[in-house]
């Protein structure tokens, strides 16, 4: 019967739906024996430790650093920055206290009236500029959010009279004229006189010291023309009593015979 269906089957051309399995042997597998306690002791005691170098070797190779060039705007900023502390000769450092902009940019327009300007610059580019130049004593001023005050010329009068009614702002310390000035020393200096002030003192003190060489050095001709004319009207005045009393004389001598 199952002969007779394959035969009908196959001259119809339908087969029905083979599957061909293999079946295989049993793979053979070895688990490792563990190692003996007294084995792992003895290995570990034979270990072989490598001497350690007398100098570590992070001390011989030093760390590489990568350089990172600055940007385009770093490189502005610094050049601005040196154009500033090369161009001016009072330049101060004030601690922002959390200034409102009204009050900032009121402030700004009182300085620009006595042509002091204020800046503003990361502190990251101050401190890499600072320690390069003679302005490095500065850099302990820098430390927060600062405001750089400038101007061309000393004036730090107009400056503490400005920034007195602003009280978000506090002086750190200044450089005026190449020479740095704590906070007390910039309040002493714009209590200095002006500059014209100054220069009239000294005039008048120089004119004084020349009067008096001038003085000194006339006085001891005048002395010895006073003494020489005072000689010489004792001269006259004995010469003239001389010619009196031989005159007198020779009227007595010539009124005598006639007698």
């Amino acid at each position: 019967m199952a002969a007779l269906c394959g035969r009908l089957l196959r001259c119809r051309g339908w087969f029905p739906p083979q599957q061909i399995v293999r079946h295989g042997s049993k793979a053979v597998t070895r688990h490792r024996k563990p190692m003996h306690f007294l084995r792992q002791k003895l290995l570990a005691v034979t270990q072989y430790i490598p001497p350690k170098p007398a100098v570590p070797e992070r001390c011989i190779k030093p760390r590489k650093g990568e350089v990172q060039e600055p940007s385009g705007l770093e490189k502005l900023l610094r050049r601005d920055l040196e154009i500033t502390f090369r161009e001016n000769k009072m330049i101060t450092v004030f601690q922002n206290n959390s200034i409102t902009s009204e009050e900032l940019r009121l402030l700004r327009h009182r300085l620009l009236k006595h042509d002091i300007r204020m800046k503003f610059f990361p502190n990251q580019i101050l401190r890499s500029f600072l320690a390069s130049t003679k302005y490095k004593n500065l850099l302990p001023l820098f430390v927060g959010h600062n405001i750089i005050i400038v101007s061309k010329e000393p004036k730090a009068k107009e400056l503490m009279k400005t920034v007195r009614s602003t009280t978000q702002i506090s002086l750190l310390g200044a450089c005026i004229e190449g020479v740095l000035f704590s906070h007390q020393g910039v309040v002493n200096y714009s209590r200095l006189p002006g500059m014209q002030i100054i220069h009239g003192e000294i005039v008048g003190g120089l004119t004084l010291m020349t009067a008096q060489t001038c003085q000194l050095l006339q006085s001891g001709p005048m002395h010895l023309a006073a003494l020489l004319e005072q000689y010489v009207k004792q001269q006259s005045g004995a010469a003239t009593g001389l010619k009196e009393t031989g005159s007198l004389e020779q009227k007595e001598t010539l009124g005598c015979p006639g007698s």
